[in-house]
């Protein structure tokens, strides 16, 4: 498991790194001392998990986060036990406070180890991961409410928590699903990540304009107004002719 570490502080990064030297599985690729470097370093390599400071200079951890096209798994180290619950809130595996005691990053890592392993039973549980076409149907189901619609009558996903939105019709039902495992199965040319919150159905986008700092705002056509990301407009307008 590849991993960055993100934290202002060289010599937390220096500690981190030899604490991890037990755990032969996770390679730390690289480090950044702030928000903007760790972007850049995580856009350019991929990695599987960050082990992410929340106080920098700048942008927060969770300034930097919601920056993120696409975030790792993310375990937060941080002096400051204030920060616990908003670090749930954003789906962090773990939070670690500094100094990093031995037995804590050891709970960390096995809680990564079951994170992986979920994954893995779910990959071979015969689960269909196939693409889907905007012909096919899924099932949705909300509470007692269930609905079986096509994709291409599902303008909007967008991404709550652990669970994500689905829009059609006059409808908005909730379903247990990330965002990433759905853009996983959705065709890129007809489901287009336009942020980091919402896969928008191409052939449902009624209006385009500019917008704010070389983004997009695209209108659709049960009247959500969603923003393409700077960094997804480039592609968006590849794909849309623009």
């Amino acid at each position: 498991m590849r991993a960055i570490i993100i934290d202002d502080e060289r010599l937390a990064r220096a500690e981190l790194k030899k604490l991890l030297q037990d755990y032969p599985e996770i390679e730390v690729i690289d480090e950044a001392a702030n928000a903007d470097e760790g972007i850049a370093k995580i856009e350019n390599q991929q990695p599987d998990l960050i082990f992410l400071d929340i106080q920098m200079p700048g942008k927060t951890g969770f300034d930097m986060l919601s920056e993120l096209e696409r975030t790792p798994q993310v375990i937060f180290t941080t002096a400051y036990d204030e920060f616990a619950l908003k670090a749930f809130e954003v789906n962090a595996l773990d939070y670690l406070l500094k100094p990093i005691e031995p037995k804590r990053l050891a709970d960390a890592i096995q809680k990564l180890h079951f994170a992986e392993s979920k994954d893995n039973r779910a990959n071979t549980e015969n689960i269909n991961n196939s693409l889907l076409t905007d012909h096919d149907q899924v099932f949705v189901k909300d509470g007692e409410r269930c609905w079986f619609v096509k994709l291409s009558e599902i303008r909007l996903f967008e991404s709550v928590g652990n669970y994500a939105k689905v829009y059609f019709g006059p409808n908005k039902p909730l379903i247990l699903k990330s965002l990433n495992a759905l853009e996983e199965r959705l065709d890129e040319k007809i489901f287009f990540r336009a942020n980091r919150k919402h896969i928008v159905n191409l052939r449902m986008v009624e209006k385009i304009e500019p917008f704010f700092n070389g983004g997009l705002m695209i209108e659709l056509k049960g009247g959500e107004k969603i923003e393409v990301s700077r960094r997804q407009t480039v592609k968006f307008k590849e794909m849309m002719s623009l």
